[in-house]
């Protein structure tokens, strides 16, 4: 194999299997400009975005010949996630610290205020 994530491991039994070498990957979404966040994966403060995406769309399933490949996968499925949401609430106007209830408010009051324009126009146009 040549990627780093993956070492052969030699079992009781003689037989050679692959596992991963570390579950310590570090996850960050980023806005590039696109409508759809980056992910990042880091690992020991290096990039290892290729790695992982090599593992991910190898011809070879990889959970076939990867011993622990699908709590790995697992693992980086709520890393991702939590990634995501981490990202969407950094730029998100929504308020943060409110019932849901004050949010539907909320959300109503921003309407109304964002509508604002619209009736001034409207009522100048009469």
């Amino acid at each position: 194999m040549a990627n780093p994530l993956i070492q052969e491991v030699t079992d009781e039994n003689g037989k050679l299997t692959y596992k991963l070498t570390s579950f310590d990957i570090e996850v960050v979404a980023k806005m590039n400009g696109g409508l759809a966040p980056t992910i990042i994966y880091l690992h020991n403060n290096k990039d290892v975005t290729d790695w992982i995406r090599a593992i991910r769309f190898s011809p070879r399933q990889p959970s076939s010949y990867i011993e622990d490949y699908d709590r790995f996968q697992a693992m980086l499925f709520q890393k991702e996630e939590k990634a995501i949401n981490d990202l969407y609430d950094t730029i998100s106007i929504r308020p943060k610290n409110m019932t849901s209830g004050k949010q539907i408010i909320w959300s109503f009051a921003v309407l109304a205020l964002m509508s604002i324009p619209l009736l001034v126009a409207f009522f100048i146009m009469k």
